[in-house]
């Protein structure tokens, strides 16, 4: 075992766990917990995430509520779903994810199943002292199309390519093309500053603007 401590999130990693106890731990430790569990290839990351982590987390989630009002889009929000493939022996719980374009399939939903539901759209991973397992694999093994990744300076666009199933970066958001990532670690830092509602306040002013700019040039 081999522990792992820092500010932004605590880690544990375990080895040589099968899948069967990899699914009864989810079964009895239940939805209302606080940690986030990872597994692939007998692995077992268990991440308890501290204030930062949260706080960047829940920040990036208002952004992206912002995104979706002024642009018209039903969100469905899912936060810390398990997402899991049986098959291939892999699952994992992001910190947040979203259907976007598939809202209208899993709408009346409360619980999903990725063996007949689609999986999320979106998926936000807050990493900023770097897991101990390869979550692009585990995500890209149940489809998840697009994953936002903040490792604390920058924030990196990842689409899921195919045939390979491997995640290329991408400077525009597939679901968000008017974001430029960079303008997101820059926004987390002057909410430090200016207060959390001032900066979202100003950002949704932004997202106006860059729509009313695009229309005008129509």
């Amino acid at each position: 075992m081999v522990t792992t401590q820092a500010l932004a999130e605590q880690r544990v990693v375990l080895k040589n766990i099968s899948w069967q106890t990899f699914t009864a731990m989810l079964n009895e430790m239940g939805e209302k917990r606080k940690v986030r569990l990872a597994y692939i290839d007998g692995i077992l990351e268990i991440m308890t995430p501290l204030g930062e982590h949260e706080n960047t987390n829940r920040f990036i989630d208002d952004l992206i509520r912002v995104l979706a009002d002024e642009l018209n889009l039903n969100l469905k929000k899912f936060g810390s779903l398990t997402l899991k493939h049986e098959n291939m022996r892999r699952g994992a719980e992001p910190d947040s994810c979203y259907y976007i374009s598939n809202e209208s399939r899993v709408r009346n939903k409360r619980h999903i199943d990725l063996t007949i539901d689609p999986p999320p759209d979106l998926v936000v991973e807050i990493d900023i002292t770097s897991s101990s397992i390869d979550k692009l694999s585990i995500y890209a093994a149940v489809g998840v199309p697009e994953i936002w990744r903040y490792d604390g300076r920058s924030l990196q666009i990842l689409v899921l390519s195919e045939p390979n199933s491997t995640y290329t970066q991408t400077q525009k958001s597939p679901t968000f093309p008017l974001l430029d990532p960079d303008l997101v670690p820059q926004l987390i830092a002057q909410s430090l500053i200016d207060g959390e509602t001032k900066t979202l306040r100003s950002f949704r002013a932004w997202v106006r603007q860059q729509l009313e700019r695009a229309s005008e040039g129509r």
